[in-house]
């Protein structure tokens, strides 16, 4: 992981990109530093390899956009939406994510360590092998989420919605699940990584 908190080497810099719309463009390894991309609406914008330094998309929306292998460096996301979007490999560093909405798209290989993800609202998204250690969500609706080989290490699920997720590799005994949501089955799984014998 500490690869990706140097980033990917950039190939040119933009800064202070007013009046942006990325919609149907494509951008390869460049970096992004102080923009503001307040209430940009984004529609299938790519964006690869890319760096983001203090910008500020707060109220913008993404839709079917793609940010792959990129690196987000202090950035807010305050009532930011992702919907359908490929974030792939991406890495987040001391982002703020107030009222963040995530709904589907692919999240997959992404990294959040320690991310305060509190109240948030993530639906139908893809997390495979994503590095969730430490986030703290409480009171977050994480539901229906692909979270197969996910690493939940120490996370803070306290209060937070996770019924139809995956929780195949989350080890009850190193988070805290005080007051979380779950359905039957996932119950099941819980009880069974806790090594109870369960029979209908």
């Amino acid at each position: 992981m500490a690869d990706r908190r140097r980033g990917v080497p950039t190939e040119s810099t933009i800064r202070d990109w007013d009046d942006a719309d990325p919609s149907g463009q494509t951008y390869r390894r460049v970096l992004f530093v102080d923009s503001d991309l307040t209430e940009v609406d984004n529609r299938g914008g790519v964006f690869e390899e890319c760096t983001f330094r203090g910008v500020r998309f707060n109220a913008s929306t993404h839709t079917d956009a793609a940010f792959v292998n990129c690196t987000f460096v202090r950035c807010s996301l305050f009532d930011t939406t992702f919907t359908r979007c490929k974030m792939v490999g991406s890495f987040f560093d001391d982002c703020t994510y107030n009222l963040l909405k995530v709904n589907g798209g692919d999240w997959s290989f992404t990294a959040l360590p320690g991310a305060d993800l509190k109240g948030t609202e993530f639906s139908g998204a893809k997390f495979r092998e994503a590095e969730l250690t430490g986030i703290r969500a409480a009171k977050a609706s994480l539901r229906d989420l692909d979270l197969s080989g996910a690493s939940l290490q120490r996370a803070d699920l306290t209060g937070a919605d996770l019924r139809g997720s995956d929780l195949s590799t989350l080890d009850p005994l190193t988070v805290t699940l005080r007051d979380a949501r779950i359905d039957m089955t996932q119950a099941m799984v819980v009880a069974a990584s806790l090594g109870l014998d369960v029979r209908p």
